[in-house]
């Protein structure tokens, strides 16, 4: 029995030798891995451990081209949008894409019978083309003659209310005679300001007047106050030793210093402010409502895919209820975008007392609207529509490239709308061209006419919406065929590197 208890113990102690010797970690377990308790799991290491060399290397590879990869979409999309400033400085501004007419019809037939030689409108005309050929930045001043405007002050005003020009500098007809007039009768009611006109509409492009046009136009305007004025004091002062004359110039002072000066017409106020988001910075928030609105969607068409209960939809009838549920939510997300304007007193329903476009608004009346009372329902079909142009893309390329590529792709989509829509491409380089056909120009021309009832292009709004709409539309089945495809073969993501 002695035996055969030490028998079984010889066993069993060579059994836990052999045991040990076969440990990977050793005879004396000292760097056996210890398990989790629960499942035996490896317990976590430090970053430097040597079993991490290959896990190190590959992270280090995928960092370096993952950031190299998104370096190259910053420093090309990025520039997208700080290029379009780059044509504004130097010599070779673009700002003289910015027209200005120059109009004189100071001694112009047929107001050439005072018997006094103009003094004024010569002047300034002479002032416009030193500008021109000074080889600084400039705007685009274009002397026209009278007659290109029958001869009619108010004809210019049309002119710039049609966007043949963004202003006008018009010297009243008889403005040298009115000054000869002043000093020979004393004429203590004179007013300089009757001398010229400066005639513009800021809802035109409110960013474009007060950053480009407003800062050059206020320059000429004293300089073509001093010049004259200099010119004429030094006339007048020649008779100066006239008790007469004497005696008017201290009657109408004016008609000296300053002798002339400008009143402002402006055709069409940018107001009231609140109006800023509505053809700005808001419709950014469109791009992104049609963007996001494709991962809120999602999960309720895929329902119809996924048999719990019920037999999955035919896939072209999923086509069919995504594309009906998609325009149908842009159709009321677009009316509750409207809805904001309208919420901050925009005005859609109270015609300003407008008569004619050579008119300018009462600013007390809030915006002049275009249509009417119809004026809300044209503004939400164009975020309708714009939403249908810019949401579609969204959902195409969300289909097609999939995670983490949306992200850029919404950098894209913003920028490059953004680059055309709030700047005038006019004075941006030739290469943004195609920004005219891009869909958040369309929409930001569009509300602006709508709003400010601006020189109207509003089919051709409409027209490239709907284009966009169209092709897109076209394109949706086979990107949700494609989606399709990838989930099928397990390719539902993508990453740099991968």
């Amino acid at each position: 029995m002695f035996d055969r208890l030490r028998k079984r113990k010889s066993d069993t102690s060579s059994r836990d030798e052999s045991s040990n010797e076969n440990s990977p970690n050793g005879r004396d377990g000292s760097n056996v891995e210890k398990g989790d308790e629960s499942g035996g799991q490896p317990q976590p290491v430090g970053f430097w451990d040597p079993n991490l060399d290959h896990v190190r290397k590959k992270a280090f590879q995928k960092w370096a081209i993952t950031t190299t990869f998104l370096m190259a979409f910053i420093l090309s999309v990025l520039s997208l949008y700080w290029g379009i400033f780059f044509h504004l400085n130097g010599p070779e501004s673009k700002i003289n894409k910015l027209v200005v007419y120059i109009v004189d019809f100071d001694g112009q037939a047929p107001y050439d019978n005072t018997g006094h030689a103009p003094i004024v409108g010569p002047a300034i005309v002479q002032l416009a083309e030193q500008t021109v050929n000074s080889g600084m930045a400039h705007l685009g001043y274009g002397s026209m003659t009278p007659s290109h405007f029958n001869n009619d002050p108010l004809q210019v005003r049309q002119a710039v209310y049609n966007w043949d020009a963004w202003a006008a500098i018009i010297v009243n007809p008889n403005a040298t005679t009115m000054l000869y007039s002043a000093i020979a009768t004393g004429n203590a009611s004179y007013d300089p300001m009757g001398a010229c006109q400066l005639v513009y509409q800021d809802a035109r492009d409110d960013t474009n007047w007060y950053d480009f046009l407003l800062p050059e136009i206020s320059t000429f305007q004293t300089q073509a106050t001093s010049m004259v004025g200099k010119m004429w004091a030094g006339m007048v002062l020649q008779n100066a030793s006239d008790p007469t004359v004497l005696a008017n110039m201290r009657a109408a002072p004016q008609a000296i210093s300053p002798a002339i000066g400008f009143s402002e017409f402006n055709l069409r106020p940018f107001y009231p402010y609140t109006s800023i988001p509505a053809v700005s910075i808001g419709l950014i928030y469109l791009i992104i409502i049609s963007f996001f609105s494709f991962s809120f969607y999602l999960p309720i068409h895929m329902q119809y895919l996924n048999p719990k209960g019920h037999p999955p939809l035919k896939f072209w009838q999923l086509i069919l209820w995504r594309y009906c549920a998609t325009i149908s939510a842009y159709l009321f997300l677009s009316l509750a975008y409207s809805f904001v304007s309208m919420a901050f007193q925009v005005n859609f329903t109270h015609t300003n007392p407008i008569t004619s476009e050579t008119q300018t608004t009462d600013v007390a009346y809030g915006n002049p609207i275009a249509y009417g009372h119809g004026t809300f329902l044209v503004y939400w079909m164009l975020n309708f529509w714009g939403m249908i142009a810019l949401g579609l893309a969204c959902e195409n390329m969300a289909m097609v490239v999939g995670q983490p590529w949306m992200g850029l792709w919404l950098i894209f989509w913003v920028i490059t709308n953004v680059s055309t829509s709030f700047y005038d491409i006019e004075i941006e380089p030739a290469f943004y061209r195609w920004g005219y056909a891009w869909p958040l120009h369309q929409v930001v021309e569009g509300s602006r006419q709508i709003l400010f009832n601006l020189h109207s292009r509003i089919g051709l709004d409409f027209g490239i919406l709907i284009a966009w709409g169209a092709v897109n539309s076209a394109l949706f089945p086979l990107t949700c065929m494609f989606q399709r495809w990838k989930t099928k073969k397990g390719v539902t993501e993508y990453f740099v590197g991968h």
